[in-house]
């Protein structure tokens, strides 16, 4: 072996100059530091994976000074070693911008080319300054199409750290734009070159007019990628940059002793042997005898890849990358083998023993005689082959071991799964370490002479404190690399070491099909081997385990070259071959401190690489020269299109053809469409394009080479001619692929398929900024959960009055004033009809007003004490009962001797038998009971003995009785003793409006009760009859229902006036709009949980014409985006939706027809004021919104809805009937034969035989001549939905929202709607599927789905899990009847019912709950809150969550279940878990568990507090933490026990109470009664 050592530079170094402002800056910058650390920052210095380290200050040295002075005068790329504080420079370079006039109000960009630089940056720049910090990159928080929250994001920040391709994305779709930003700094500048997303960055800064450019600052310890040409490398780099690169001029010496070089070495190794002394045979070739076609395996990349690892590492390594890459590959075939058998016997519950359901899955072959499938003998070979050397590589039990580690930290856990029980069901616990090694000694003698050389020098340079990193080239030797250093001998004990590599391609992606199909065609499946990649969270770990000496030497590739924050290495060593300049001084530059070595690896007579490495060591200081010494360098001016001219590149940019390239610019939003950008445009189309587990991602399909043509997935609904884009011819071909996509991406933007911000949806989860039709939505963000707001009130004085005659049982008992006219109107309750009817203006004479007004005032209060609240009232009255003459004119007279005496006169004289029961009287002694005289007993006085057997019979006289009951301490009882006795009965007070509206009418309300009152003995004499005719006090009786009814009648005709609604029934618009805080026995959510499903249709159909051109997908989402709760509010609130809603609660005890306290009455009595405040949650204007449309609906169908959606702002479209807006062709198309019979059952003749076809064509059969059925299937669902919440609604007119909801849920599921298509029209033979593995199964589902009973079908379908393909056809099928019928909703009703009729028969209310609800509303019943729900992954190859544990009090009680979907894997282990948490013998049972406290009560109690509640967002809660489980069980506990129409409490009884509550306060009222007169 040679080594050679190369010698240090060095350079002198002069004095430094500073400008004023920036000395300020700087000298504040050193007054904040506490002290100075002895070690330079790094360009990054922390990460953000834990809470933030303490925070550091640092002091700025002279050389950092120097360049952020001259940063500050122009554009510059500071060219600086690594290690040397770059990313400090720019902080200060931060601080300084922001203090500028001119940056106000913009934000400063910094980007960085990879994800792990985002947190770290973010965090250094956090810790140093106090400005709003944001960070984005690929898997933080906002998706592309959220317009809204990025424009918020931005405004809510002063720096905003992000990888360049998302700012570059941000910019494209003007979620942003550069003339808001102030300065952008380029972190590892080097890479603006060719189609780098740094360079599309330049390019747009490039159209701004110079005035409005930010400040640029790049950072790069290399700035010259190729050294032949580095004069050419500078200047395209500072052409692409518009910045000019600088180095330290006059501090270098400081430089030099802050950011030491290393001593840079050789070491060269002899070429790999051709034979080892190692396996024969080994595991390579023992594969090789069984390689098939009949194994999805890629074995002539496998052979590749192992030819290099076997040269480069030895023939062990080799073997080991094979395993790794085979291991999870075989056993994901065969699991999936397992799971297609089992999903043969469909229903997944018969691979269970009952009785041992959730502790051991029992052997299928006992329960049904299904054969297994052949598995190829090829695959048996190689599975056993890799069993077989098991023990040669791999540490962790074997992926087919019968006993899998159990989740549950108790031993007694069960493992019930389904699938991940299964032999061959890979388990996240066999998830390699960070720290993965092997499980044997590895001799060198099977590693090649190139680890033996790493060997030695990792054994020379060893010491207790080492730190070391290892580069190398490809992934798989990183990681084989990584695995045996550890156990090589002697290396054992010294060295602990892990690979870090990047994220690799389709890292999480979760591309894998995960659907019910098992094998598709063959045994084929794609599974990610170990070596494609590591993912962000790792890296953070495998690096802080570096950083803090768990590890000691890092096996790296490139990822580690730029960036991270490492600890300053005393050996970094290149393992494979140097291949450009960049990556030469980025490694080194790891190597920092001043006893650092370099290390070169170069293979013995390899002088191609040893040349190489010697022509970048040697040019290095050269090039260094080339802008350290340029005096005042003049910055070329930037062309018309960028220079990429370097050598050293795979293919060039002819420059022809950038002279060609085209920038779109939509005018309306500024989005710029460019050639970088518009191949990423056609992918994110396509990838929201929906498809099934059977279905391939549908994919952009490029041809041809210098004039590429680009065709599209079938499944876009584009015309023929737009499905395929023939692009111009370019001199290379990704610039041919380019101008293509460029091409289709205006064509398409034409077509509407991408919006005017190039997206191609809008909006994401609902919070896009404008609606389906453009218009922009009002932000709500500022509205607060509950409002204070002025709503409609017909209750008022003003300069005129009215009065209204009130007519009971058809005889006018009293009169009704207010200064509103109010409608006429009519309730009926306890069998007595009551209405109100207008006369007349009621005028009084200038000089008496006052005074009549006060005499009105003081009658009602005196007339609403006695029959109402029992209550003072302090405020003026807003509307007056008086007594009439038979002229109906107020009788003053009548008013008058109330008035004078408002507890009536002990004058009996003239009362007769005539008066009996109708005269109402009041014992002095218990002021404020209305009593009603039934008899005079003159036979009886105060000193009588009471008969046997009446309740004063335990007293010798009346008189005695009276004493002892009335006397109070404050007053003795009056008991006169010569008077006669009088027999009364109570009149209780009315202090209730409850009501229910004619067409909710019970018997109750109809029939007169003839309940026997309560009656009493009580002395004449002390009694006073009172001066109200029997008339007026029933007409004070029925006060509170006759001003509640009036006030509904007159908010909902005001909303219909006002909003412009259609003429929508009275009773339903005041149902809509009464909140559950009413408390009556009807209110909107109800009408609420239809007009979710009117909604969902009515917009349905409008988006889906008004874009004829977008897939599924993007109507998805803009469907979302229109019925959202956010949009919904946003349209109630631009309407005043809320100036019409309904909170008050029923009972009036405080009575509030008044004048509010605190205003001026005079005013009230000069003015109308048809306004009072009341408060309510935000969320009930959501709700009313969907109430209204409805009630729409009920009234007059969807011709009312479309009319009601319009004057509500939703989008709809038109008012015009879809009828007329979408008449159909009157050309016919014949139905095909094969569909004859289809027609027949379905009832319904197709008048279009093309639709039919479309209707039934799945997207594997599509093709470029013909559309599947994916939009009618969007379709469809929303006709089924309506067409069953109607049905529900109209069937169980006293089911409540929840009821409703969830029966719907049970009759439009997915097996539901399957058994329908294949039971009822067997649409499985009608369905045209190109696609083997999903007609294969299907057939497997059929013949269960057949044997379904509609009962079953409905209790246990969340069982069942069959192709979705079989629910779409029969939507899409549904779909296609609504478009041929010319959208004829009740024309399609008629076939929905006939074809669900069996199902709709046997739907009722009163289902079981689902497992999950059950297990919820049992927990919380119990008051347990420690329940949740724990997702795992039953093989982490696929990347997905697939498996459900039930976790109570940290144990888990069942789990981890796994199924062929998560929603089922849920239900299982919630079914399971219920049965055992409620287990007494059953040692983990819930009362062993729980110490939640004391269970809450069975039934709860049902506040306004708890019904706001209810009503607040849920959209961040999860059941999968202990507090969203336990928040959703109460919410599914309070609807379970939220009162029906049948539940509600009687209007009598309910006044019962309120009777009862009133005597508990007839001491207090007797005291205040001085006060009241």
């Amino acid at each position: 072996m040679i080594i050679t050592k190369t010698i240090r530079s060095s350079t002198s170094s002069t004095k430094a100059r500073s400008h004023s402002h920036s000395q300020v800056l700087l000298s504040q910058s050193k007054s904040q530091s506490a002290q100075q650390p002895q070690q330079l920052p790094t360009d990054v210095t922390t990460t953000t994976t834990t809470p933030p380290p303490p925070v550091v200050a640092f002091m700025p040295r002279k050389y950092q000074e120097e360049i952020f002075i001259r940063a500050q005068s122009g554009n510059i790329i500071a060219a600086l070693d690594t290690g040397s504080g770059k990313t400090y420079i720019s902080v200060l370079l931060i601080k300084w911008i922001v203090l500028q006039p001119h940056a106000r109000g913009k934000v400063v960009v910094f980007l960085v080319p990879k994800v792990a630089l985002v947190e770290q940056q973010a965090a250094f720049i956090t810790s140093q300054t106090p400005l709003r910090v944001r960070k984005f990159h690929g898997r933080l928080d906002l998706e592309l199409s959220d317009r809204a929250n990025w424009k918020a994001a931005f405004e809510g920040a002063d720096v905003v750290v992000m990888t360049a391709q998302i700012f570059l994305n941000v910019l494209t779709h003007s979620h942003w734009s550069i003339d808001k930003v102030s300065l952008i700094i380029f972190d590892e500048c080097h890479h603006t070159r060719k189609n780098h997303a740094y360079n599309g960055i330049m390019r747009e800064y490039f159209q701004i007019d110079p005035a409005d450019r930010p400040k640029i600052f790049g950072m790069t310890a290399s700035p010259i990628w190729n050294p032949k040409d580095a004069e050419g490398s500078l200047q395209t780099l500072e052409r692409n940059l518009d910045a000019t690169v600088i180095a330290v001029r006059e501090h270098v010496s400081e430089l030099l002793e802050n950011s030491p070089r290393p001593v840079e070495l050789i070491k060269e190794y002899y070429p790999p042997p051709d034979h080892y002394l190692y396996l024969n045979p080994n595991l390579w070739d023992t594969l090789s005898y069984f390689r098939s076609d009949d194994v999805d395996i890629p074995w002539d990349k496998l052979l590749m890849k192992y030819h290099v690892t076997r040269n480069s590492l030895g023939p062990y390594c080799a073997d080991l990358f094979i395993y790794h890459d085979l291991r999870p590959r075989i056993s994901q075939i065969l699991y999936q083998i397992e799971t297609s058998w089992k999903e043969k016997l469909g229903d997944p519950l018969a691979l269970y023993d009952e009785d041992n359901c959730g502790t051991m899955p029992m052997d299928v072959d006992d329960v049904v005689n299904v054969p297994k499938p052949p598995i190829p003998i090829d695959l048996e070979q190689i599975d056993a082959i890799l069993t077989d050397f098991q023990p040669w590589f791999d540490p962790s039990p074997p992926s087919h071991s019968s006993s899998p580690l159990p989740s549950s930290p108790s031993p007694h856990t069960p493992t019930s799964t389904i699938m991940s029980s299964s032999p061959m069901a890979p388990t996240s616990h066999q998830l390699p370490a960070v720290q993965s090694t092997v499980p044997i000694t590895v001799p060198l003698a099977w590693c090649s002479p190139k680890v033996k050389a790493l060997t030695e020098v990792l054994l020379e340079y060893y010491t207790s404190t080492f730190h070391g990193i290892v580069f190398v080239e490809q992934r798989q030797v990183a990681t084989c690399l990584a695995k045996i250093l550890g156990n090589v001998p002697e290396l054992r004990g010294k060295i602990r070491c892990a690979e870090l590599v990047g994220h690799g391609g389709g890292h999480g992606s979760g591309r894998h099909n995960s659907g019910s199909g098992g094998m598709r065609g063959k045994a084929t499946v794609s599974v990610r081997a170990d070596v494609k990649g590591m993912g962000l969270a790792r890296q953070q770990d495998t690096v802080k385990m570096f950083r803090e000496g768990e590890l000691n030497l890092l096996i790296a590739t490139s990822v580690a070259e730029e960036g991270l924050d490492f600890p300053a290495c005393d050996l970094v060593i290149r393992f494979d071959p140097l291949h450009h300049m960049v990556g030469y001084v980025q490694s080194r530059g790891r190597a920092r401190t001043k006893s650092s070595s370099f290390v070169i690896m170069v293979q013995a007579g390899h002088t191609a690489h040893l040349s190489r490495y010697t022509m970048f060591q040697s040019s290095e200081p050269e090039l260094k020269r080339v802008y350290q010494s340029r005096e005042g360098p003049t910055r070329p001016a930037s062309p018309g299109t960028f220079s990429d001219s370097e050598e050293g590149e795979l293919e060039e940019d002819d420059p022809e053809d950038l002279a060609v390239r085209e920038r779109y610019i939509v005018p309306s939003t500024g989005a710029v469409l460019t050639y970088g950008s518009a191949i990423g445009l056609i992918n994110y189309l396509c990838s929201l394009i929906p498809h099934d587990a059977y279905t391939p991602p549908p994919m952009p399909k490029y041809s041809g080479d210098y004039a590429a043509v680009l065709e599209l997935p079938a499944s876009l609904p584009l015309p023929i001619d737009k499905l395929v884009y023939r692009g111009p011819p370019r001199h290379s071909k990704r610039e041919a692929k380019r101008a293509v996509a460029f091409l289709a991406v205006k064509t398409l933007h034409k077509l509407d398929v991408f919006d005017d911000y190039l997206l191609p949806i809008t909006g994401s989860k609902g919070r896009s900024e404008y609606d389906a039709d453009g218009r922009r939505l009002t932000d709500v963000s500022a509205i607060p959960e509950i409002l204070d707001v002025q709503v409609q009130e017909p209750w008022t004085l003003g300069p005129r009055l009215r009065m209204h005659v009130i007519t009971i049982d058809g005889v006018d008992a009293a009169g009704l004033v207010t200064g509103t006219e109010l409608p006429e109107l009519k309730l009926m309750s306890e069998g007595h009809t009551v209405s109100l009817r207008c006369t007349d203006e009621l005028v009084f004479d200038a000089d008496e007003e006052l005074e009549k007004l006060r005499m009105l005032d003081d009658y009602t209060k005196a007339g609403i004490w006695f029959c109402v609240t029992g209550r003072p009232i302090p405020n003026l009255m807003t509307c007056f009962v008086v007594p009439l003459t038979e002229h109906n004119c107020i009788d003053f007279e009548a008013m008058q001797r109330v008035i004078d005496e408002p507890h009536g006169t002990y004058d009996w004289t003239g009362i007769t038998e005539a008066d009996y029961d109708h005269l109402m009287v009041m014992n002095c002694n218990r002021y404020g009971r209305a009593l009603i005289l039934h008899n005079i007993r003159k036979d009886l006085t105060a000193r009588s003995v009471p008969p046997p057997g009446s309740r004063e019979a335990t007293h010798a006289t009346f008189e005695d009785y009276f004493v002892e009951h009335w006397t109070r301490k404050n007053r003795e009882a009056y008991v006169p003793t010569d008077c006669p006795l009088i027999e009364v009965h109570s009149l209780p007070r009315r202090p209730s409006g409850l009501y229910r509206p004619m067409g909710r009418l019970l018997d109750i309300d109809a029939i007169r009760t003839h309940t026997a009152p309560v009656g009493s003995i009580v002395p004449q004499g002390a009694c006073r009859r009172t001066h109200f005719s029997e008339g007026v006090y029933r007409a004070f009786l029925f006060l509170p229902r006759l001003c509640r009814r009036a006030t509904d009648v007159y908010r909902a005709r005001e909303a219909r006036f006002q909003l412009g609604l259609p003429p929508i029934a009275d009773d339903l618009l005041i149902e809509s709009t009464a909140l559950p805080t009413t408390n009556a026995n009807w209110n909107n959510q109800r009408l609420e949980t239809l007009g979710d499903s009117v909604l969902k249709l009515i917009t349905t159909v409008h988006i889906m014409n008004k874009y004829p051109h977008r897939h599924e997908g993007q109507l998805s989402q803009l469907r979302q985006s229109s019925v959202s709760n956010r949009t919904l509010l946003a349209r109630a609130t631009e309407i005043g939706l809320e100036r019409f809603l309904t909170s008050e609660g029923q009972n009036v005890h405080v009575w509030r027809y008044t004048v509010p306290e605190g205003e001026d009455v005079l005013s009230h009595m000069l003015n109308s004021y048809h306004a009072v405040q009341r408060s309510f949650p935000r969320r009930s204007l959501q709700d009313c919104m969907e109430a209204t449309l409805g009630a729409a609906f009920l009234t007059g169908g969807i011709e009312m809805a479309l009319h009601a959606g319009g004057a509500l702002g939703v989008s709809v479209g038109s008012t015009v009937p879809w009828s007329v807006r979408f008449s159909r062709r009157p050309e016919s198309s014949p139905v095909p034969p094969l569909f004859l019979e289809l027609q027949a059952v379905m009832g319904y003749e197709f008048h279009r035989g093309d639709l039919l076809v479309e209707a039934v064509t799945h997207p594997s059969f599509a093709t470029s001549s013909g559309a599947s059925y994916q939009r009618m299937e969007f379709l469809g669902d929303a006709v089924i939905d309506l067409v069953v919440m109607r049905h529900l609604f109209q069937k169980f007119p006293n089911a409540t929202s929840g009821q409703l909801s969830a029966a719907r849920s049970r009759a439009v599921c997915g097996p539901t709607l399957a058994s329908i298509a294949v039971k009822r029209l067997g649409l499985h033979k009608h369905l045209l599927i190109n696609n083997a593995e999903l007609s294969t199964a299907i057939n497997r589902h059929v013949p269960l789905l057949e044997a379904l009973m509609p009962d079953d079908v409905i209790v246990k379908g969340w069982k069942y899990d069959p192709p979705k393909a079989l629910s779409d056809v029969l939507e899409s099928l549904i779909g296609a009847v609504l478009i041929d019928s010319a959208y004829n909703f009740e024309r399609t009703t008629a076939v929905v019912e006939v074809v669900m009729s069996d199902i709709l028969d046997v739907l009722t209310t009163n289902l079981p709950r689902d497992p999950v609800s059950e297990l919820m509303v049992w927990a919380a019943t119990a008051g347990c809150k420690r329940i949740a729900f724990q997702k795992s992954q039953s093989n982490a190859e696929l990347r997905r969550n697939d498996s459900i544990s039930v976790v109570a009090h940290d144990v888990v009680v069942v789990g981890p279940i796994t199924a062929t979907n998560l929603s089922l894997s849920k239900g299982l282990a919630s079914e399971r878990a219920r049965i055992l948490l409620g287990d007494p013998n059953f040692e983990m049972n819930l009362a062993r568990l729980c110490d939640c406290g004391k269970a809450i009560p069975e039934r709860p109690s049902q506040t306004i507090d708890s019904v706001e509640s209810t009503t607040e967002e849920t959209s961040d809660l999860t059941d999968e933490t202990e507090e969203g489980f336990a928040t959703l069980a109460k919410r599914k506990l309070d609807e379970d026990y939220a009162p029906s129409e049948n539940e509600d409490v009687d209007v009598e009884d309910m006044e019962d109470v309120e009777e009862v509550g009133t005597e508990r306060n007839d001491s207090a009222m007797e005291d205040c009664r001085a006060s009241i007169y």
